[in-house]
């Protein structure tokens, strides 16, 4: 919706080339023509310079008639997939349908109302939610200003548009706010953050050559595979420009990784524990780094992996904090705060609430039982969907289930935990993602933001302790909104997570066992001072 000024003939003009402003001047023709935006002016959606005009059809700030037809293109591609605009009726000619912007005649400051208004109703279609002050989403990476080659690598990677989470949260990081993002797992978070980091760090270094190339981004995962996949990610998308990473994680020789370092690199990615040792020693520099990411904020703060993320925090110089997520707790947004000030807090869908995507089975299974209900699930024509991912409580558990279950049902499976050095895990993943083996058998090393591409069966064989926990599992059955299924067995020995299980279920429309529901255990006891409150899920 355009600012109150387009219900008045008065303040604004229908122009065409022809036609002069009321300045005088004809409409900008191409983007060249137009000037840069001063600050607090709108921006072009398309190239960022000043968005002298609107167009009605979308209502977008734009600088030229140019950009004002790349908007009318991109928004009949793509409306039909994302649903938040509707296509215009007809592709306007280039000189119809432009509006001057309404200035106050006092200041000059253009009414920025619509905007507002439009971005939160995008917002609503969307499902983001956001705390704090933030840009308004954006509908296409080419509006973001970002650099021709990392928009070229962003398209080879396969990116058509924006996912919800991009759209909000890349615009906010661009313009250095510190962030909390919420949002489902496999919905693009990795790409939100590491776009950003990239466009900066490029257009940096391109502005200050120097020999002494300190890294200027960092990104904390709390698992080794989820920073090889982040630093792979991170080396796809910049590609071609001034922009290398390190891995630095413990299992991986820790000569090797601070020579890479100190040969000069832009981005670190690693485990808290090894970059820990390094500042110990005294053996990186952190002075520059201007961007800091925790990725999996929520268990990265948790007791074990805290006073590892803090002691590097506090090594930095100020830099712009990133804190990314699928689900949340209490007290992090508070921590959050107490980490950097003024953090907008972005949540796209439902924290601590599975992917919908994922259609949950739960199965009362006794303990004794377990076993062969998993063989006659994979020896299942109908049921077993491999490629197929097991989770299990412990490192001995996932060595003894995938050797029996290559021994019972001929199905070739291979665990995968943190005892196994390095070199196996990348070998085992390597194998399991060409198919060579259709089931793995991980502890929570595979439970945290790793992109299991094809992977669209997830069976939880051992409930864990948290139902975060269980969240983040069942969500490795999905990417980018592609339907899965998880299986999950349950009996007695959960009976600590039974009522938030019993929510969960409910929220994906998933049935829930008889013994499950009638549990003495699924009634929630909430103690406090005088009396207590129960909760009984009928």
């Amino acid at each position: 919706m355009v600012d109150d000024s387009n219900d008045d003939p008065s303040k604004i003009q229908s122009l065409s080339t022809n036609s002069p402003n009321d300045a005088g001047n004809d409409v900008k023709v191409s983007s060249k023509d137009q000037r840069d935006a001063l600050p607090g002016e709108p921006q072009c959606i398309v190239c960022g310079r000043y968005g002298e005009y609107i167009c009605d059809e979308t209502d977008d700030d734009v600088c030229s008639l140019e950009c004002k037809q790349s908007v009318l293109s991109r928004i009949s591609k793509s409306s039909s997939s994302v649903g938040c605009l509707p296509p215009p009726k007809k592709l306007p000619a280039a000189d119809e349908c432009i509006y001057v912007r309404d200035t106050d005649n006092i200041s000059g400051t253009p009414s920025l109302g619509g905007d507002h208004v439009q971005a939160e109703l995008l917002r609503k279609k969307l499902d983001i939610h956001v705390k704090g002050v933030v840009s308004a989403p954006v509908m296409s990476f080419a509006s973001c200003n970002l650099p021709d080659k990392l928009l070229q690598n962003i398209e080879a990677a396969g990116y058509e548009m924006p996912t919800p989470v991009q759209m909000q949260a890349i615009p906010a990081a661009l313009v250095g706010k510190n962030m909390l993002v919420l949002a489902d797992t496999g919905s693009g978070k990795s790409a939100s953050f590491l776009i950003p980091i990239i466009s900066r760090c490029a257009s940096h270094r391109l502005m200050y050559v120097s020999d002494n190339k300190k890294p200027l981004a960092m990104v904390l995962t709390p698992t080794r595979e989820l920073s090889i996949q982040v630093e792979e990610h991170a080396k796809l998308l910049g590609k071609g420009l001034p922009f290398k990473t390190a891995l630095v994680v413990g299992g991986d020789a820790m000569a090797r990784q601070l020579y890479r370092i100190q040969q000069g690199v832009e981005l670190i990615v690693g485990t808290p524990g090894r970059l820990v040792d390094l500042l110990t020693k005294n053996e990186i520099d952190l002075d520059d780094v201007t961007t800091f990411v925790v990725d999996e904020v929520d268990c990265m703060l948790q007791r074990g992996f805290r006073d590892q993320v803090l002691q590097i925090f506090t090594a930095l110089s100020q830099p712009q904090v990133l804190m990314y997520s699928a689900t949340t707790s209490d007290s992090l947004e508070k921590m959050a705060n107490s980490m950097a000030k003024d953090t907008v807090v972005i949540t796209v869908g439902e924290p601590n609430r599975p992917n919908k995507a994922v259609k949950q089975l739960a199965i009362w299974v006794e303990s004794k039982q377990k076993k062969q209900k998993l063989f006659d699930i994979l020896k299942s024509q109908k049921h077993f969907k491999p490629p197929v991912v097991i989770y299990v409580g412990s490192r001995l558990g996932a060595d003894l289930l995938a050797n029996a279950i290559t021994v019972s049902t001929g199905v070739k499976a291979v665990s995968i935990h943190g005892e196994k050095s390095m070199t196996e895990r990348r070998e085992i993943m390597q194998s399991f993602m060409v198919g060579e083996f259709p089931v793995v058998v991980a502890t929570g090393v595979l439970g945290r933001g790793v992109d299991l591409l094809g992977v669209r069966q997830v069976i939880v064989f051992d409930m864990p302790n948290s139902i975060n926990e269980y969240v983040h599992q069942i969500g490795r059955a999905s990417r980018m909104g592609e339907e899965g299924q998880a299986i999950v067995f349950v009996n007695d020995e959960n009976k600590n997570v039974f009522p938030e299980l019993v929510d969960v279920l409910k929220s994906g429309a998933a049935a829930i066992p008889r013994e499950l529901i009638n549990s003495q255990y699924t009634t929630r006891v909430f103690s406090g001072g005088k009396g207590s409150k129960k909760r009984k899920h009928r």
